[in-house]
C-alpha cells in the first residue's frame, strides 16, 4: 500500500483526537527535495462557491514524487478558506505539512503557488455574507455572479520553488496573523479531496519519474476527474527542473542552514544538467533585449566555468594513470573532486537567485 495512503489513514485518525483548534498535521519527511511547481493555467471555475486549490508535489514510498493536480473544490461550509499543503527543511529532511479549512488562511511556506496564493494568505476571493467573491485578475471565473478586479503583486524571486527552508529553499518565516491562524477551528480535506489525492497517486502520467516535473495532468476543473473537458495539461516543467537523483539532501555541519540540494552522485561538472529557465516576459520592450543579453552571458559564464573544472579534473585523472596510482589514492581525488563539483553547482544557483532579484529590480 502506497505511504500516501497510509499517511491519509494517520492524518484521519489524528484529527479525531485532536482538539478542534488543532493546526494541520505534519505527515512524513524524506531526504529529497520536492520538484519546482510546473507552469500551468488555472480551468475555468465550475460555479459559485468552489475556491481553488493549488496542485502541489506529494510522495508515495513506492513511486517517489507524484503531481497532486489543481482543482476547484466546494467549501466545506460558508466563510472557509484553503490553506495549501506545503514542503518545509526540518531536521535535516523535507517535511510535508498538509492542507486544512479555516476561517483564515495560515503559513503554507511563504510558496507562490499562483492564482491568488502569493505565499502570504490569499488574494483570490473573500467571503461576504454566505457568499464568496472572486478576483478575475487571477481567477478564470465566468458563470458566476459575485465578481472583482484587484491587480496582484507577485514576488517571482523564487521562480516556483516548492518548499522551504534549507539550500535554495524559500526563506518566509510565519507572521503574527498566520501563527493566530493555528489556533482556528480547522477542518481537515473533504472526501472528494482525499479522493482526489488518492486518484493522483495512482495515475502513472503524474509520477515525477515519469512525467519529468511537466505532468499531463496539471489541473482540473473538478476533483477527482482527470479526463475530459476541464483538464488542463502544464505548460512545461518549473525553472530549474532536475530530476529527483540531483535533489538528494546532503546533511553538512551547521543543521539546516547548511541543508543541500545538491546531488551526491555527480562528481564531475560533466554529470551536472544546466538549470532550465522560463522565456523572459518582463512586459517591457525596453528591458526585456538587455535582460535576455545578461541571461546569455551569464549562461555563457557558467558553462566556460564547468568546462575548465572538468578540464583540471581530467587531467588529474591523467596523472593518476601515469603515476599507476593506488585505489586509495583514486578514491580520494574522486572525492575532491565531488566537492570541487557540489561547490560549483551551489555558487551557480547563488547567481541564478541572485540575477532573478536584479530583473525583478528593473
Amino acid at each position: 500500500m502506497r505511504k500516501v495512503l497510509v499517511c491519509s489513514l494517520l492524518l484521519a485518525l489524528i484529527m479525531l483526537v485532536a482538539p478542534a483548534k488543532s493546526s494541520a498535521a505534519i505527515i512524513f519527511s524524506i531526504g529529497i527535495a520536492p520538484p519546482p511547481l510546473p507552469v500551468y493555467e488555472q480551468p475555468l471555475c465550475p460555479g459559485e462557491g468552489y475556491i481553488w486549490t493549488p496542485g502541489y508535489w506529494a510522495y508515495s514510498d513506492d513511486g517517489g514524487y507524484f503531481w497532486v493536480p489543481g482543482t476547484w473544490v466546494l467549501a466545506p461550509e460558508p466563510g472557509f478558506l484553503w490553506t495549501p499543503a506545503w514542503w518545509g527543511w526540518s531536521g535535516g529532511s523535507f517535511v510535508f505539512h498538509e492542507g486544512y479549512w479555516g476561517p483564515r488562511i495560515g503559513f503554507y511556506g511563504g510558496i507562490n503557488y499562483g492564482f491568488g496564493y502569493t505565499g502570504f494568505g490569499y488574494e483570490g476571493g473573500y467571503w461576504r455574507n454566505g457568499a464568496f467573491f472572486y478576483n478575475r485578475s487571477v481567477n478564470n471565473v465566468t458563470h458566476v455572479t459575485n465578481i472583482y478586479n484587484k491587480t496582484v503583486i507577485v514576488n517571482n524571486n523564487y521562480r516556483k520553488v516548492s518548499y522551504n527552508g534549507g539550500e535554495g529553499g524559500i526563506t518566509t518565516r510565519p507572521t503574527a496573523q498566520e501563527e493566530e491562524a493555528v489556533r482556528d477551528r480547522h477542518i481537515s480535506s473533504t472526501q472528494i479531496q482525499t479522493q482526489h489525492v488518492e486518484r493522483a497517486s495512482t495515475n502513472r502520467e503524474l509520477l515525477e519519474s515519469n512525467n519529468h516535473g511537466r505532468p499531463s495532468i496539471a489541473a482540473t476543473a473538478r476533483p477527482a476527474q482527470f479526463s475530459g473537458r476541464g483538464t488542463v495539461q502544464a505548460r512545461s516543467a518549473g525553472p530549474s527542473y532536475r530530476p529527483a537523483t540531483t535533489r538528494t539532501t546532503t546533511p553538512s555541519v551547521g543543521g539546516e542552514r547548511g541543508a543541500r540540494t545538491e546531488s551526491r552522485t555527480a562528481v564531475h561538472p560533466n554529470q551536472l544538467q544546466q538549470m532550465q529557465r522560463d522565456s523572459p516576459n518582463t512586459g517591457n520592450a525596453k528591458v526585456e533585449p538587455r535582460y535576455q543579453q545578461d541571461e546569455q552571458k551569464l549562461q555563457a559564464r557558467q558553462e566556460q566555468e564547468r568546462q575548465n573544472l572538468q578540464r583540471r579534473q581530467d587531467q588529474e585523472h591523467q596523472r593518476m594513470d601515469q603515476r599507476n596510482a593506488n585505489q586509495a589514492q583514486r578514491q580520494q581525488m574522486e572525492q575532491k573532486h565531488q566537492q570541487q563539483t557540489q561547490q560549483l553547482q551551489q555558487r551557480h544557483m547563488q547567481q541564478e537567485q541572485k540575477f532573478e532579484q536584479q530583473r525583478q529590480r528593473r
